[in-house]
């Protein structure tokens, strides 16, 4: 998606600039929230925790220009995510994160995406990320496969790279484009790349009554779940 023309509709993913030295994939799902993963919040050498105002979401970001520029007020994780844990299914199923921005996006090019049901096995998906081969524009794969659906995450034939960590899964019934997951990491099962999506309705309900709360989460350790028989390598 080089041109604006090609990208029209797609505004609201944007990229999430992270303290000026890296960056990760996120999308509007009201004008003023800011869906990706719960790890991009985190600087990846030292653990500790990006502070809100190194944070900034670029919607619509292409060759250098966004739609829209806007600084963050609030970060909030699951209390269920643990940045220092060992990757693991668990990690991903609490890989959410919601981001509240400063100011409300209202741009009428730029159109909060809805959210859809959780997919299942089979299911044909779409993926827009930006990646660290292509940073300055982002690309739609709008057909990928659900290889697994297990409880809270799902196994993808999705192509994801560094750089995509946070992008906005979605399925196109009735041809609208909703977004169903989030992607948490890219693995290999069976010596064949695959992708790892979080699901939405319980992680997503919870960041969400934590805001309508004004509740700062802190993330805690997760339990266990059984094993994906996948090697997880962080995007």
């Amino acid at each position: 998606m080089e041109s604006r023309e090609d990208g029209r509709g797609w505004e609201a993913v944007g990229r999430l600039e992270i303290a000026g030295k890296a960056f990760c994939t996120g999308a509007l799902i009201a004008p003023d929230l800011v869906l990706t993963a719960a790890h991009c919040l985190y600087d990846a050498r030292s653990g500790a925790r990006v502070p809100v105002d190194q944070i900034q979401f670029l919607a619509g970001w292409r060759n250098g220009r966004a739609a829209a520029y806007r600084r963050v007020r609030r970060a909030l994780s699951l209390d269920s995510y643990d940045f220092a844990a060992p990757a693991s299914p668990d990690r991903v199923r609490s890989d959410l994160a919601v981001i509240e921005l400063q100011l409300p996006i209202r741009n009428s090019s730029i159109a909060p995406f809805g959210l859809g049901p959780f997919p299942e096995a089979g299911d044909e998906l779409g993926v827009v990320s930006y990646a660290h081969d292509r940073s300055e524009a982002p690309a739609l794969q709008d057909y990928c496969g659900v290889l697994d659906r297990q409880e809270g995450m799902l196994v993808l034939d999705c192509s994801v790279d560094f750089g995509s960590s946070g992008s906005p899964v979605f399925s196109f019934e009735g041809g609208e484009p909703r977004i169903v997951s989030v992607i948490s990491a890219k693995a290999e099962a069976g010596g064949a790349p695959v992708s790892l999506a979080t699901g939405l309705s319980g992680p997503l309900a919870e960041l969400r009554g934590a805001l309508d709360a004004d509740i700062v989460r802190n993330p805690l350790g997760a339990g266990s779940r059984r094993d994906t028989g996948a090697k997880f390598i962080r995007p």
